[in-house]
């Protein structure tokens, strides 16, 4: 006490109660959990667990949280068949990272068939302790699409909404963005593999327009197109629980949320690691490389 004062009168610090899990439980359980249960049960439970290896559920939660495993989340991917995929990534990565000298990069695609939902009862408002209701009954009052260019460098998006999905509105929204931009600037667009991108109307436009440049992402890799985040973000911000009268309701209030996105906007924060890794999918398993 004379030595450390007043705070040597505190309690030293203990190791707390060790734990007395046997390791090869825990390694029995960490290995069932990484096979099937039993039939037609598709993810294991901490009771279910721990039913099979006779500990309590507790122990099973507490296998689990430290190893990080977590049987029920699940998470969906997507193959890519594109022969040619390492060159087509490349080619989209390398536009985000080092864009060419005196060009624009855009991301464009389009979210398409967006309803006019309008709902029949009205909503009832968030209180202490409940959340938003909204009626399940709806009206529909038709659809929109979105046709969307992010442009990577700024995050700036322009916009214009139709009623149909084809390759004349895609030509229809591509002259908008041209006009957006310096005559002497060359302009390359990022989109995906819809067949309307692809129609000898495109190819034409294209010709008559040397300075726009289309490149295509592998098929089934919407994920390496930056504006599928912003489409995801305008889905949670204004789409999932909007209430819209009219599609001119729709129409107005998309228009509305990009102009107030472009006031704050800021380029998107992407990141690829490894243009190799890639999952690939064969008759007999799922490998990653």
């Amino acid at each position: 006490m004379v030595d450390g004062g007043l705070a040597a009168l505190g309690d030293l610090p203990r190791s707390g109660r060790p734990d007395r899990l046997d390791p090869r439980i825990e390694a029995k359980i960490l290995a069932k959990t990484q096979e099937r249960p039993p039939a037609p049960l598709t993810h294991w439970t901490t009771r279910r667990m721990a039913a099979l290896i006779g500990v309590s559920h507790v122990t099973v939660h507490r296998v689990w949280q430290r190893a990080g495993v977590r049987p029920h989340r699940l998470e969906h991917y997507g193959t890519s068949d594109d022969p040619d995929f390492e060159r087509k990534a490349a080619d989209v990565i390398g536009l985000y990272l080092k864009p060419p000298t005196n060009a624009v990069v855009f991301s464009v695609d389009e979210k398409a068939h967006m309803q006019a939902l309008d709902r029949l009862d009205p909503v009832l408002p968030l209180s202490p302790g409940r959340a938003e209701r909204h009626g399940f009954e709806y009206v529909r009052h038709g659809t929109l699409s979105l046709y969307a260019a992010l442009n990577v460098g700024t995050g700036h998006v322009e916009g214009m909404t139709t009623r149909r999905h084809t390759s004349a509105e895609f030509l229809r929204f591509l002259a908008r963005l041209v006009a957006t931009q310096p005559r002497r600037t060359e302009i390359h667009l990022i989109v995906d593999n819809l067949s309307a991108h692809k129609t000898r109307a495109v190819a034409a436009w294209l010709a008559a327009h040397p300075r726009v440049h289309l490149h295509f992402t592998p098929t089934y890799s919407s994920w390496l197109n930056q504006v599928e985040l912003w489409f995801a973000k305008i889905e949670r911000d204004m789409i999932a629980r909007g209430i819209f009268t009219s599609t001119a309701d729709l129409r107005r209030k998309l228009m509305q949320y990009i102009r107030a996105h472009n006031k704050t906007c800021q380029p998107i924060q992407w990141s690829y690691t490894n243009v190799k890794h890639r999952i690939t999918a064969s008759r007999t398993s799922v490998t990653s490389h």
